[in-house]
């Protein structure tokens, strides 16, 4: 059978998976209990806002102090526990650590309202004390991912006492940076829009942030993925591979109107976190607050937050022990990629013990 001929089928699916999106973005979210089976086993042991916190023990003897993983606000948080060997949580967990991660309830239009403010003071700051009361310690690292790390890098400046270790991975910090086309997008978005969007919707549609990721790459989008899959389809691996991150792609959830809103009008359109012009309630968010050590996690291919994007944090914040570390993969790639999991993370988790020894 040619390659053509088995195309439409794809596309086909594609298709199908694609107006499911569209029916979640404009009614409700992906759900939750479409997520595949986890790789790693855990307990939800808090409950609260728009969080749920999900507990991972420590293989072995954990280090003195754990580590909570804050996931980006805009899709299903499962790649980052996607398969045996292809797992962030797992591999960290092997390292030693207890790890916690915040588990974003998607918003409703009643949670439009909802701004950094919301989920840096009050969901991320109440999981922090949740692991604070459950571990009976006074420090907690924190892990960003993505959009995630804005809200660690806010939480470790407004709370600095609390916060063990930063890390943060493809952080889109520095909002001047408009390479990709994700950045070039949200840079063109008018006061108009931003509007319309949030006025019609309450909150920014899943439909919109889907319709970004695919801008990327329209053409490996409608082709060439799909050329990928038939010359792999005899791989049952690769298949597995395929099916679940074209399942992720799909997991598209809305972002909270006031949240959209404050990221493209302050942080994208005034570059304000980089200018130390950014404010949560009246408090200016100040990166030279942020004093414990810091590991900037950047993908050298990244093709949705580039390279210069990331890097200026070690510059920005008041550390003293302030590193970036520039891995040769992308943007999902420093997630799920066999490489990424045998040298990068292994290597934060030495990172980490290092730190925990040295009790910074």
């Amino acid at each position: 059978m040619s390659l053509f001929s088995e195309l439409p089928k794809y596309w086909l699916d594609g298709a199908v998976r694609g107006l499911h999106g569209f029916r979640r973005g404009v009614g409700e979210a992906y759900p939750a209990e479409e997520d595949p089976p986890p790789t790693t086993p855990y307990e939800v042991v808090y409950e609260g806002g728009k969080t749920r916190l999900r507990y991972y023990p420590a293989v072995g003897e954990p280090l003195a102090t754990p580590i909570l993983i804050c996931y980006s606000l805009v899709k299903r948080p499962f790649i980052l526990d996607l398969l045996p060997g292809r797992s962030v949580v797992e591999t960290l967990t092997k390292s030693g650590l207890d790890v916690y991660f915040i588990d974003w309830v998607p918003p409703t239009q009643a949670d439009s309202w909802r701004g950094f403010d919301a989920y840096v003071n009050g969901d991320l700051a109440n999981a922090v004390r949740a692991i604070q009361i459950r571990e009976g310690v006074e420090q907690v690292s924190l892990l960003g991912y993505c959009f995630g790390g804005l809200l660690t890098t806010m939480y470790a400046a407004l709370y600095p006492d609390q916060v063990k270790n930063l890390i943060n991975f493809t952080l889109p910090l520095d909002m001047s940076v408009k390479e990709l086309p994700t950045q070039a997008l949200m840079d063109k978005i008018s006061p108009e829009t931003l509007k319309l969007l949030t006025e019609v919707h309450g909150n920014c549609p899943s439909w919109f942030m889907k319709a970004a990721f695919d801008a990327m790459a329209p053409v490996h989008h409608a082709l060439d993925k799909y050329v990928g899959l038939y010359r792999g389809k005899d791989n049952t691996d690769y298949v597995q591979m395929f099916d679940l991150f074209e399942k992720w792609m799909n997991s598209d959830v809305p972002m909270a109107g006031q949240i959209f809103r404050e990221m493209i009008e302050e942080l994208n359109h005034k570059n304000a976190l980089v200018k130390n012009e950014f404010q949560i309630r009246g408090q200016a968010v100040d990166l030279q607050s942020i004093s414990c050590p810091v590991l900037n996690v950047i993908g050298q291919h990244d093709d949705v937050v580039h390279p210069q994007s990331s890097l200026p944090l070690v510059d920005l914040v008041g550390s003293q022990d302030a590193t970036n570390l520039v891995f040769p993969t992308g943007h999902i790639g420093a997630a799920v990629s066999t490489g990424a999991q045998k040298k990068l993370w292994p290597q934060v988790g030495t990172w980490l013990r290092e730190r925990d020894m040295l009790g910074h």
